[in-house]
């Protein structure tokens, strides 16, 4: 990436991987003459005072993201919108998004400072929790918004409703509103589909629904979904990409849209969408 001048390096806490690669990395970025920044965890590491992701992420135009895809969603929802390029380094297991491994890092890097490198657009799905008229907590999603159970060996009645268009009332363990990007996880997990990253879709995924007829739908990334909970205070809970999220009254509304500005992920040109699929879910192996 021609023009960089300044690196951001956020790992996962806590992982020899990372505590291994994270003073490598200073020492190479810093050979090459380009200043490095931490977020606060990624600081101890080499002993230097680390700052928030999302002040952070405004004095970097690179950010080195190292850990598994669960690092890469946290880091996605605290900087995704401020439109810096992420490296994502594998240090996990599956590694969908993380599709750099430990081998490859310095490779790629020295290949995407000359220019060698492509930007993969990942839509961000904005979520508001609505309630009595007013919005009291919002979202960045990468991943998905899924609307579950909060009470055990319970069904939830959800209201679904696509640009003020109702579409059913949904009695499932839950429901999904998933991204392009996160088609691969637990949407896929409860029967959607997979979809390309540079579709302009959602998709609207039951979980375990009591009608069979109950299938997933795509919708247009220009339309808004909302989903309406019907059952009492503490019995549904809304969450985000698996990470974070909030307990659910009867009459919350949750909306779905899209935020306007995509994620940018740093990819080698050589790893394409369905080369990732091929490897990472085993197809045609026997």
């Amino acid at each position: 990436m021609p023009g960089v001048r300044t690196v951001g390096i956020i790992a996962k806490p806590g992982v020899a991987a990372a505590r291994d690669l994270v003073p490598r990395l200073l020492d190479w970025l810093e050979s090459h003459g380009l200043g490095v920044r931490f977020d606060a965890e990624t600081g101890a590491y080499v002993g230097r005072d680390g700052i928030s992701r999302d002040v952070l992420a405004q004095g970097c135009s690179l950010m080195i993201v190292l850990g598994g895809d669960g690092t890469l969603l946290s880091a996605a929802r605290a900087i995704g919108r401020l439109q810096v390029p992420l490296f994502p380094v594998n240090l996990g297991s599956l590694g969908f998004l993380t599709a750099i491994t430990l081998d490859e890092v310095f490779p790629e890097l020295e290949r995407s400072l000359a220019g060698e490198y492509r930007v993969e657009e990942h839509q961000l799905l904005a979520v508001d929790l609505v309630r009595g008229g007013e919005t009291v907590a919002r979202y960045d999603a990468l991943n998905d918004a899924v609307i579950s159970k909060a009470a055990p060996a319970r069904m939830i009645d959800l209201d679904a409703y696509v640009d003020g268009q109702f579409v059913c009332a949904y009695k499932a363990d839950g429901l999904i509103v998933s991204t392009p990007t996160g088609s691969t996880a637990y949407s896929l997990s409860a029967g959607g589909p997979i979809v390309v990253p540079s579709v302009p879709a959602y998709c609207v995924t039951p979980i375990c629904p009591h009608m069979l007829t109950n299938r997933p739908v795509i919708v247009p990334q220009s339309s808004v979904v909302r989903v309406v909970n019907r059952i009492r205070d503490g019995e549904a809970f809304l969450t985000i990409d698996g990470q974070v999220g909030e307990p659910l009254r009867e009459g919350d509304s949750i909306e779905c849209r899209g935020a306007g500005v995509p994620l940018l992920l740093i990819r080698p040109p050589r790893k394409l969408f369905f080369d990732v699929l091929r490897e990472k879910l085993k197809w045609g192996e026997r």
